[in-house]
């Protein structure tokens, strides 16, 4: 059983860096590659808190990226991995809830601060004290490399999704994204 959820936040980390890449160069690509993996995780850890919501999430797999790929207006086209139709194995392991909660997150610090808060204690982060900077603390750097990733109007349509259920879960019960 899959008791951690390394495939599923490595590729919704990827979706999202294809959806909204960097600009800039190599630097750009690894500083909005450690945004995205930040909110992905700390959206994964809130979807799934405990060991055994992680396990079951490997019994049943997390759903693919056809729908976001849809509504999020991914290029779904030859890939990196040559499939002409972007049916790569990697977007099977795309989690759609945690890709949304993610894109809430990189669209407000203030949520981001407020989700990373609210792992303190939990399985994920039991015994450790992970650093989430990149997300809640963007430098200029940072902002600059991720404009695509974290810019409101075009991560509405992924994180209106589900920013519901993460507002619930984090006890706010306004949206913030249109």
């Amino acid at each position: 059983m899959l008791a951690d959820l390394s495939p599923v936040i490595a590729a919704t980390t990827e979706w999202l860096t294809r959806a909204y890449p960097a600009s800039g160069g190599a630097l750009a690509s690894a500083l909005c590659e450690a945004q995205a993996r930040q909110a992905v995780t700390v959206a994964a850890w809130l979807r799934y808190p405990t060991a055994t919501d992680a396990a079951l999430l490997g019994i049943v797999g997390p759903g693919g990226s056809a729908r976001l790929d849809r509504v999020g207006g991914a290029d779904t086209g030859p890939d990196a991995d040559g499939d002409a139709d972007g049916g790569s194995p990697w977007r099977s392991w795309v989690d759609e809830v945690v890709a949304s909660w993610a894109a809430c997150l990189l669209a407000d610090p203030e949520l981001a601060a407020g989700a990373v808060a609210g792992l303190a204690g939990g399985d994920h982060t039991r015994g450790t004290a992970p650093d989430f900077r990149r997300l809640v603390a963007p430098d200029d750097r940072d902002r600059q490399a991720a404009a695509l990733l974290r810019h409101p109007d075009l991560l509405a349509r992924v994180a209106g999704l589900h920013q519901a259920q993460l507002l619930g879960r984090l006890g706010r019960g306004q949206a913030l994204v249109a």
